[in-house]
């Protein structure tokens, strides 16, 4: 087994409650001792898990099963994982699953095409399996705190629709990947107000996620080609906000 992957196990001699029951999540790689061992820890935490040994693979068990939480390698054969989390986001029917990146390569080229690809989180091994879990429980939680709030917020030439994640420009409907829409839905939410670098993390990405400001300036000048750049203004040293 490719334990070596992973930061040793923490005791299990002390008796736990299950942190993950009633949670459903795709582990997605071509090894099949890392699949063995991701599957054996998640278990243990109460979750219901459903394996994949490549992108092609992952799609379909992704839109058969719905997880709640999809674990994502990026170096697989037949299809990547970057290609995959993208054809995932573009699916009605799976673009709102979580997606984390666990994988060897750490590099923040890596990194930041993950996030650009649409992965709520990128996750570097080795890593212990008490703190995946951590993680893992954090993203869950993000999601059913999340900042959208159901309905629409329309404005004189943009409109959102939290509920079909829909961004509607002039009349023509905009297809943002995730983290695009999240930004776009925070800044909006409140015109005119600053939010710092420190609030566009945390909310959108979330505490326990480690990115980088170019990460945040990548998403905010591609949300500039689409909606205007007009709309978003740079407040230098402080961060961001929506004008009309």
């Amino acid at each position: 087994m490719s334990s070596h992957l992973f930061s040793a196990a923490n005791s299990t001699n002390e008796p736990q409650e299950p942190m993950l029951s009633k949670k459903k999540i795709l582990v997605v790689d071509d090894e099949e001792d890392i699949l063995e061992f991701l599957s054996y820890n998640l278990k243990r935490e109460g979750a219901t898990v459903y394996t994949a040994n490549n992108g092609v693979e992952a799609i379909e068990a992704a839109r058969k099963k719905r997880p709640d939480l999809i674990l994502l390698d990026v170096m697989m054969p037949e299809m990547d994982g970057m290609e995959t989390c993208i054809q995932l986001r573009e699916k009605a029917e799976t673009k709102n699953i979580i997606i984390a990146f666990l994988t060897a390569r750490g590099e923040d080229y890596s990194q930041i095409a993950g996030f650009e690809a649409g992965a709520d989180d990128y996750i570097a091994k080795p890593i212990k399996p008490r703190v995946l879990i951590s993680r893992i429980k954090a993203l869950l939680r993000r999601k059913e705190s999340a900042i959208q709030t159901e309905g629409t917020t329309e404005l004189r030439s943009l409109k959102i629709d939290r509920d079909r994640y829909v961004v509607v420009k002039d009349d023509k409907e905009l297809n943002l990947p995730k983290k695009e829409f999240e930004l776009l839905a925070l800044l909006i939410s409140v015109p005119g107000k600053v939010f710092t670098r420190e609030n566009i993390l945390s909310s959108v990405w979330g505490e326990d996620v480690v990115v980088g400001d170019r990460t945040i300036d990548v998403h905010i000048r591609k949300l500039r080609e689409k909606i205007g750049s007009q709309h978003i203004k740079t407040i230098k040293g402080v961060g961001y906000k929506f004008e009309e």
